[in-house]
């Protein structure tokens, strides 16, 4: 019996051990991807470790109402609203912290006003009828202010503050039936939230501010530059890969898929920082205000030219791709053509960020010679779209396209007869089999001449489609450098477009793409 118990004390503690070790090791790992995300999280935007600081310290300050005892007899228990609004009002940029401080302070004001008159009203009367009326006051506002946030302009811009203006006016009409002095319940309330959003202004402010109006602008240089990148990277990849079709370069692909997914995703992100920088005291240097809005065209623009991008990342995909043979013949026109795109993208690009107007003259000169050469190389070799099995060889254009297009007709003819015959009940299903495959593969082979040139077809033609819809983005670039008065382009200044190509894993990519 004894030995049984030492046994299972022994058991008992090795589960223990083993249970310990396991929770220590897990404990340990997930210690060091909590320490590296944050890490990462730091390194990404190195302003949130200093917001972060600055909303410690904010709080710190805030909280002496509550912890000096000569502070905390002067403003009572309503010290702790200045400490809730210092950890809602301050945000990120300093947009964001107006908006919601303004939106907080005139709700407030709105509120105790209207609650006020309210409570004057119902002290005409007696107990009863300020009861009632309170009562039916309450009903009123809450319905009718619960319906005006559903208003988009109303939701958009000030849903905090009806949001404010609801709670407060509740607290204080409710508060006055069962107070007699609601006056210093409101008064202090005011001047808590007063001080909590003066510190987060002055935090925000002086403080190592961070502008929404500055976050987009350089959000759309960005954007801008990405899909330069991307474009030029997708065209260096197309032909790379018709040379060696086993390599994968995957850093090549995430930064292609990068350039035009920071692009279609950007729609809320702009809308928000526009929206937010409206509220910030940002002029231009002619003492006028920045049109925020703009720039959210400018982003639109860029998301339907970006479809295009997404298009022809498509055709680098597509499991049917034309022989490198037929690619190599127009990849120095094609190259030329997205290499003038990525350019005019970049100039955009440099010409917001140094704001300045850019000369659309020298951009259209250079794309349309661009577009020109690779037009002419088409029309060069017209054969190649006719069937690339007959490429090289003495039959005539004409004679390939008869071909083609009447065996293809003979056999779809065989097709439908035998289709009939099949559901008639006269095919057999030795028949079957003796005939579906052939011909199957006859119509495969017979129409593969003329589809394998497609998949360029396509290609080439979202290059083309790339350059008109760039016509838009030069127009929205040329709308926001006029409406934010940039200064003006001369003739002595040179266009300089820092072209940085894709970064390619691969040593020996072919000389036209470094060229």
């Amino acid at each position: 019996m004894a030995e049984s118990n030492y046994f299972a004390s022994n058991s008992r503690r090795h589960w223990i051990w083993k249970n310990m070790n396991s929770v220590g090791e897990k404990v340990k790992r997930y210690s060091g991807l909590a320490w590296r995300t944050a890490v990462k999280v730091g390194k990404e935007d190195p302003r949130r470790v200093v917001h972060s600081l600055k909303v410690g310290l904010a709080l710190t300050l805030v909280s002496l109402l509550y912890l000096i005892k000569p502070l905390f007899r002067g403003i009572g228990q309503n010290a702790m609203s200045a400490v809730l609004t210092v950890v809602v009002v301050m945000e990120f940029t300093v947009g964001a912290t107006l908006g919601k401080g303004l939106n907080r302070g005139l709700g407030t004001l709105l509120a105790g006003s209207l609650a006020f008159l309210v409570e004057y009203i119902a002290d005409i009367a007696g107990r009863v009828f300020q009861a009632v009326f309170i009562g039916a006051a309450v009903f009123v506002l809450g319905a009718t202010t619960t319906y005006v946030r559903f208003i988009p302009h109303i939701k958009k811009n000030y849903d905090y503050g009806v949001m404010i203006f609801l709670l407060t006016f509740n607290l204080i009409t409710v508060s006055s039936y069962r107070v007699d002095n609601v006056w210093e319940i409101a008064k202090d309330r005011i001047a808590t939230i007063a001080i909590g959003g003066g510190l987060c202004l002055v935090m925000s402010l002086l403080v190592f501010p961070n502008w929404s109006g500055e976050d987009l602008h350089n959000s759309t240089i960005s954007k801008l530059e990405g899909l330069a990148n991307s474009i030029e990277a997708c065209v260096v990849r197309y032909f790379h890969d018709s040379e060696n079709q086993e390599t994968q370069d995957d850093s090549t692909e995430d930064l292609i898929y990068k350039g035009y997914k920071a692009v279609l995703d950007s729609r809320a992100k702009d809308e928000t920082l526009a929206l937010q920088a409206s509220w910030e005291p940002r002029w231009s240097r002619y003492w006028h205000r920045i049109p925020w809005r703009q720039y959210t065209k400018v982003g639109t623009t860029l998301r339907q030219f970006s479809y295009t991008v997404v298009a022809l990342h498509g055709c680098l995909l597509s499991e049917i791709q034309t022989p490198g043979s037929i690619r190599a013949l127009y990849k120095d026109s094609c190259i030329k053509l997205a290499e003038e795109v990525s350019k005019a993208l970049r100039e955009l690009a440099n010409s917001i960020r140094d704001k300045r107007q850019f000369s659309p003259q020298v951009l259209s000169d250079n794309l349309n010679e661009a577009l020109q050469n690779l037009n002419d190389d088409l029309k060069s070799q017209p054969q190649l779209f006719l069937g690339s099995k007959k490429f090289g060889g003495t039959t005539h254009p004409e004679e390939d396209t008869k071909v083609s297009f009447s065996s293809v007709r003979g056999d779809c003819s065989s097709m439908f007869e035998y289709k009939s015959k099949e559901h008639s009940g006269e095919m057999s299903m030795e028949g079957h089999t003796k005939v579906l495959k052939p011909l199957m593969s006859k119509i495969a082979m017979t129409s593969l001449e003329f589809s394998e040139a497609l998949p360029f077809a396509a290609f080439t033609s979202m290059l083309v489609e790339m350059v008109a819809k760039l016509d838009h983005v030069i127009d929205a670039v040329e709308d926001l450098a006029k409406l934010s008065r940039f200064r003006e382009f001369r003739d002595e200044d040179e266009i300089v477009v820092t072209c940085e190509r894709p970064k390619v894993a691969n040593n020996d990519l072919p000389s036209y793409a470094l060229d």
